[in-house]
């Protein structure tokens, strides 16, 4: 069966349909990697990857990242299943793209539902490519040399005003960070680099540091140029990271909401893009 694919929406996702069998032995590898720049979220409904499914899958399209000892990643607020970084995921409400502090980010995630809230826990996902595509030409020349001090306690702050003496050692592990506020790509292509670990812009004053980086924002997260999927058992999402910013809506903490995310590797580093 040959991989054929359905826009979700005009600017951002696709629904991909093939044989289970052939995603997990790489037989359209090289499409999925090309469907996923071009498009930065991929869906398979009813997939029902297991997690040595999801990372044999995540392996035909990159690298999978070893996270503390683990190839899969469970994203909960349940510490019965992360009691290391359950914490850490209060700050998922707020748009962001991962490791925006690190030299090299993520490449890509894979996510499958094992356990759905009632209500709320869509996420959603932003195509800072055409946000940045879709800029004027002044926009664009001035962000050009931009850079943005970026840092984990900077997202977490937001989420958690009034965090411990131990939480704040534990943020302060993570340091600033500084990156460009355009990534140019090693393809060609540039995007915005938008997400809520933005501490400040350097040599901005801050307040009108603070005014660009919520206009950019305001702006790439759009209902064009967002995608909200609303999650079903079974489902299995891939998302380029280099390329979108992404969100969870609220939810109920207890209710036990739990996907597993397999990491893949970065490709391309975002320091020297500057």
């Amino acid at each position: 069966m040959a991989l054929t694919a359905r826009q979700l929406t005009p600017r951002i996702g696709s629904e991909i349909f093939a044989h289970r069998a052939d995603l997990l032995a790489g037989t359209h590898a090289a499409e999925i990697r090309a469907l996923l720049a071009e498009r930065g979220v991929l869906l398979l409904r009813g997939g029902d990857f297991s997690d040595d499914e999801e990372i044999t899958f995540g392996k035909t399209i990159g690298r999978v990242r070893d996270d503390f000892g683990h190839s899969v990643m469970p994203i909960t607020f349940d510490k019965a299943f992360n009691p290391k970084f359950a914490d850490y995921f209060r700050s998922n409400t707020l748009w962001h793209f991962d490791g925006s502090w690190d030299d090299v980010p993520p490449f890509a995630s894979i996510l499958t539902p094992r356990v759905l809230s009632a209500t709320g826990g869509e996420t959603e996902f932003a195509n800072l490519y055409a946000a940045y595509d879709d800029l004027p030409d002044a926009d664009k020349a001035m962000l050009d040399n931009v850079r943005v001090i970026h840092s984990m306690e900077a997202s977490l702050r937001r989420a958690v005003p009034d965090p411990s003496e131990e939480q704040e050692r534990a943020w302060n592990d993570f340091p600033e960070h500084p990156v460009p506020l355009v990534w140019r790509h090693a393809s060609g292509r540039k995007s915005l680099v938008l997400s809520s670990t933005a501490v400040r812009i350097e040599g901005m004053e801050r307040a009108e540091g603070d005014a660009l980086l919520a206009r950019l924002t305001a702006h790439a997260t759009g209902p064009h140029y967002v995608y909200r999927h609303i999650w079903r058992m079974g489902d299995v999402l891939i998302w380029d990271n280099t390329g979108t910013a992404h969100r969870v809506l609220p939810f109920d903490i207890e209710s036990g909401r739990r996907l597993h995310r397999v990491t893949l590797l970065g490709e391309e580093t975002l320091r020297e893009a500057a």
